[in-house]
């Protein structure tokens, strides 16, 4: 069983700057395995493949539960389309429900005990939509790809997990750290970059211990770097006229500051692509999509959700603050902007609600990013000096990597650090599950 929560030991923080962090939680050995096979065809307007997974649960299931991402509103909007097929459990063919356009449940005929492996495959088609401003979109030969497959959506010591889809440019998924074995196939003369660490022909990626898989592809002109033992490649396609080695050596330069902040960067490489038609900036494991003249604080903001939700997960539907907050206190802190943000007032209708889930955002679009963003970061600065606030999120890290962490989680990380965390529940963060 993978908890949910953990104890963390009594640690001190002295006026020196010293931050007793216990030892980075491991992932769970029985985490799930994914062969993913993705054939791109940019001319079709379409990708297609199969799913592997292998899949042990925690508690006992009497079905298995995929999220079918890009059959939510917006992409819907644009024409995207995400259809399984050919569904089998342990290589038997097995009946699938589709009790929205983002679930499809797969029955298993009866209760399975935790701790017994299952095994699911499917064929998948996924048309892409018109050109967009969204995660899943080509814009001529440029096609980004995240959340794009079936994948399952399980909360380690909860079970499944059914949020809705989130109408605006957020997410609602939630996904246990799995490992994942993916070949990727595009047309001649086009470029990929995912997450992961890929063979030397760019055609297969293997991924340890992550949350998902995304991909970018692309006539990209590419730039590399190191930092902290991290290789750096950056990719920046022909209809974009952005310098890659600027963002190179700015991602570089980012890792060093933020590794010195919250721990280690997880995994050994990390790939930015930067397509058309995109503002701002996605994240996933090892592998970011940011938008043309985002190299400023979007770059850090998106580098820094590599340990806020990409090692230290969370329910995106459920808990959006705790990524998105967290991410956007990294990015004071990387940027030399946290006053700025510290300084920006928060709606009415957002004030003391950070940490209601997606679907209360969902009817109060024009608030989120201030209520959710602004204010998660506010939360946390709210507690005393930011080298002591640093400490605290790096042994909340520490804690809680690889999984799926709730707000009880932070405060807890946050209560090793300071005596008094009552300053949170002025911002509607307590300390129940």
């Amino acid at each position: 069983v993978v908890p949910t929560s953990t104890t963390i030991p009594p640690t001190t923080t002295t006026a020196a700057g010293g931050c007793a962090v216990p030892p980075r939680a491991k992932p769970d050995p029985n985490r799930p395995h994914y062969v993913l096979r993705v054939d791109v065809r940019p001319k079709e307007h379409r990708a297609l493949g199969d799913v592997t997974v292998r899949f042990t649960p925690d508690v006992p299931v009497d079905r298995l539960v995929f999220r079918l991402w890009p059959n939510g509103p917006r992409g819907a909007a644009s024409g995207a389309v995400l259809t399984a097929s050919n569904v089998e459990v342990g290589a038997h063919p097995a009946r699938a429900e589709r009790p929205d356009p983002t679930t499809l449940v797969v029955p298993l005929g009866g209760m399975r005990p935790a701790g017994q492996q299952l095994e699911a495959s499917m064929s998948w088609e996924l048309a892409l939509p018109r050109p967009n401003n969204d995660r899943v979109a080509q814009i001529g030969d440029a096609v980004r790809l995240g959340s794009f497959f079936p994948i399952l959506a399980w909360e380690p010591g909860v079970g499944w997990s059914t949020d809705p889809p989130a109408p605006g440019f957020a997410e609602a998924s939630t996904a246990p750290t799995a490992d994942f074995d993916a070949s990727v196939s595009v047309p001649a003369g086009l470029d990929v970059l995912a997450s992961g660490v890929a063979d030397a022909n760019r055609t297969r990626w293997h991924v340890e211990a992550a949350r998902d898989f995304a991909l970018s592809v692309g006539h990209f002109r590419m730039a590399e770097a190191q930092a902290e033992g991290v290789r750096v490649t950056v990719g920046v396609d022909a209809a974009v006229t952005d310098s890659a080695d600027a963002y190179a050596s700015k991602i570089a330069d980012k890792i060093t500051v933020l590794t010195r902040l919250f721990g280690p960067f997880p995994w050994p490489v990390y790939t930015v692509a930067v397509t058309p038609q995109l503002s701002g900036g996605i994240e996933y494991p090892m592998h970011v999509m940011q938008g043309p003249n985002t190299i400023g604080r979007t770059t850090t903001h998106e580098l820094a959700h590599q340990w806020f939700y990409a090692l230290v997960g969370n329910n995106q539907g459920r808990d959006p603050w705790l990524d998105e907050g967290l991410a956007t206190y990294a990015e004071g802190r990387g940027e030399n902007s946290l006053p700025s943000i510290l300084a920006t007032a928060v709606p009415l209708d957002a004030r003391g609600r950070v940490t209601q889930p997606m679907t209360y955002w969902s009817a109060h679009q024009p608030s989120y990013y201030r209520g959710v963003y602004v204010q998660g970061a506010q939360a946390v600065a709210s507690l005393g000096p930011v080298d002591r606030v640093d400490c605290a999120l790096r042994i909340y890290v520490a804690a809680n990597a690889y999984r799926i962490a709730r707000p009880a989680d932070l405060v807890e990380a946050m209560a090793a650090v300071f005596a008094d965390t009552t300053k949170l529940a002025t911002f509607g963060v307590t300390s129940s599950p």
